[in-house]
């Protein structure tokens, strides 16, 4: 019994290798994707505070002008929800990817197959460092928009602070915020 239980979880751990493997690469794609987006922002974000594309808690507050606090807050967390999901993912996904082709790595080396070994030990060790690497760029994407956002939010307080200030009046004469 006990044996059929570890050949059962034996099976079904390694079920899992192509999906984690597949996954761990679309978020090593995304990351750069995000990069690149990133990027864009940063660009568009020289040019001081505005409502356009590179301040989007700006640009929702002045699409959605009834808005509250609470709405600001969540608006922010929902532009960052996809690059955090991936640094939090990526490496729990890393670590999946290297712990499923040590069992069979294992398994060869007391065959003796070192082939195999190598083999499993190559595909364990590129799945954690693509895995990371994305982990890497999402979180310092994560960390330097959440900044950005806190700023554009301070920003919207101070000028609901003074009556009959619009979300949109006077944000091109601030100075730059990148």
């Amino acid at each position: 019994m006990n044996s059929m239980i570890e050949t059962l979880m034996y099976q079904l751990g390694q079920v899992f290798m192509l999906p984690v493997l597949a996954t761990v690469a679309l978020l090593f794609l995304y990351a750069f994707y995000a990069l690149g987006a990133f990027l864009v922002q940063a660009w568009q974000r020289r040019g001081g505070i505005n409502a356009g594309p590179g301040y989007p808690l700006l640009a929702y507050a002045r699409d959605n002008p009834n808005h509250g606090d609470d709405d600001l807050d969540v608006a922010a967390h929902r532009m960052m929800e996809h690059a955090r999901i991936a640094t939090r993912v990526a490496p729990m996904l890393g670590l999946v990817a290297t712990m499923i082709p040590m069992g069979p790595a294992l398994k060869s080396l007391a065959d003796g197959n070192l082939a195999s070994v190598s083999h499993n030990l190559t595909v364990a060790f590129s799945a954690v460092i693509l895995a990371l690497i994305a982990a890497s760029i999402t979180f310092y994407i994560v960390s330097v928009r959440r900044r950005w956002l806190a700023e554009e939010l301070a920003w919207l307080n101070a000028r609901r602070a003074v009556p009959g200030t619009m979300p949109a009046a006077g944000m091109a004469a601030q100075g730059g915020a990148a």
